[in-house]
């Protein structure tokens, strides 16, 4: 229990953790893309709302600002910088002829035949502007009837972008194991005040127990004295009776807490499930009959694990128990054992009466917990604390348990490790 909690803190905290980390990476990624595109479509467009655009023969001069109230006049500081560090081309296409003519800026990995081929594959992607390749494109007539393609070369601004992203994600990476590392030790001690009460409550509940059976003994003993004077009082009887199930509770809360305790011990010796099954199942099909219900039992052989054959016995039996308990007159027990994988499987189903929820079937395995309309029927003997016992055995050998409705049946599953 106490490393179940610890693995629930873990989690809780790294999740919120991750969640935050990721948040905080994706928002910078995304602002910085926006931000870079803003910066290339800006400088695209000064560059092709220039009113004239340098020819080849100007060794790659910068398109001038115009004089007057131009867009080009209203750019900041920070766009024409853009713009004199850039690397681009023109490309104008002739309506009549779909003629070429080329104004290379600054773009040394091409040449005019680059330069035309990329603005005839721009040219047929048929959109007014985006991304061909490492460029970006913007696409307009122009005053002479002719068609502009102004590609601008991104490379190092993608480059950029895709290195920031990937050194985020690095740093979030490792930030989240670092996280993990402090996390895992420092658990400990921030579920230490958890901890102690859970210590307190089983210590109490072992002391407590164990107070108690003292006087229990002197009550039955005393009982039992006058019994055999007043053979036939019935609340000396109803005292007995009393007495009896008081001393069981005991018995069961002292198990219980001994089970959930970190260090506990346990056996550790060669099991064959299928033996014990069959051998715990005898008792509970004689009382399933007598009581008007079937069992049905199916087991396949040699079934074999490590474990402590009296706890083992004992969640047999109390899973047995739990269903010829609760399954109504005419209903069915169906107890299964088999293997899955590198997993024994014990699954025990039973029909019920009113079927139970999803939230009720999850807290079957708290201690004195009752599903209102299922399971507190009249006359049925029973704390409340046996499924918790149940769970407790199987935690204890490393196993998980599960309980569900499939239909009109409850369906609680153990699955153990194999030997």
């Amino acid at each position: 229990m106490i490393t179940k909690l610890r693995i629930q803190f873990i989690r809780i905290a790294m999740a919120a953790l991750a969640s935050a980390m990721i948040l905080a990476v994706a928002a910078v990624n995304i602002a910085n893309w926006v931000n870079v595109q803003n910066d290339l479509h800006e400088t695209l467009t000064f560059l092709t709302e220039s009113t004239e655009l340098p020819s080849k023969d100007d060794n790659g001069s910068l398109p001038k600002e115009p004089n007057g109230n131009s867009p080009t006049n209203k750019r900041n500081k920070h766009v024409r910088n853009m713009v004199s560090e850039s690397r681009w081309c023109s490309v104008i296409v002739r309506a009549e002829d779909h003629a070429m003519r080329v104004n290379l800026h600054n773009v040394e990995e091409l040449d005019e035949a680059a330069a035309e081929a990329l603005a005839r594959q721009v040219l047929t992607e048929g959109k007014p502007e985006g991304f061909h390749q490492q460029y970006l494109y913007l696409v307009k007539p122009t005053q002479r009837g002719e068609t502009r393609v102004v590609m601008l070369n991104c490379e190092t601004k993608l480059n950029d972008v895709q290195n920031l992203a990937t050194f985020s994600g690095i740093v979030c990476v490792a930030g989240m194991l670092l996280a993990l590392l402090f996390v895992s030790l420092a658990s400990k001690k921030a579920i230490e005040p958890t901890l102690n009460n859970i210590r307190r409550q089983k210590e109490f509940i072992t002391n407590a127990g164990h107070e108690l059976k003292t006087p229990l003994t002197v009550i039955t003993t005393n009982t039992e004295l006058l019994q055999m004077e007043l053979p036939d009082n019935r609340w000396l009887k109803s005292t007995q009776k009393q007495a009896a199930q008081l001393r069981h509770l005991v018995d069961e809360m002292v198990y219980l807490s001994r089970m959930e305790e970190e260090n506990a011990p346990i056996g550790h010796e060669p099991l064959n499930f299928s033996a014990l099954l069959e051998e715990a199942a005898d008792p509970f099909a004689v009382m399933a009959e007598f009581q008007g219900k079937t069992m049905d039992l199916q087991a396949e052989p040699s079934l074999n694990m490590q474990g402590d054959a009296a706890a083992i016995k004992r969640l047999i039996s109390t899973l047995m128990d739990n269903a010829v308990k609760y399954a109504p007159e005419g209903g069915t027990i169906c107890v299964e054992a088999f293997h899955e994988g590198r997993q024994l499987v014990f699954r025990v189903s039973n029909d019920v009466s009113a079927p139970l929820t999803e939230s009720q079937c999850s807290h079957l395995f708290d201690r004195f917990y009752r599903a209102d309309a299922a399971r507190s029927k009249e006359g049925q003997s029973g704390f409340g604390i046996g499924l918790s016992i149940a769970a407790a055995i199987v935690e204890k050998h490393s196993g998980t348990i599960r309980a569900a409705m499939e239909g009109h049946r409850l369906v609680i599953v153990c699955k153990l490790p194999k030997g």
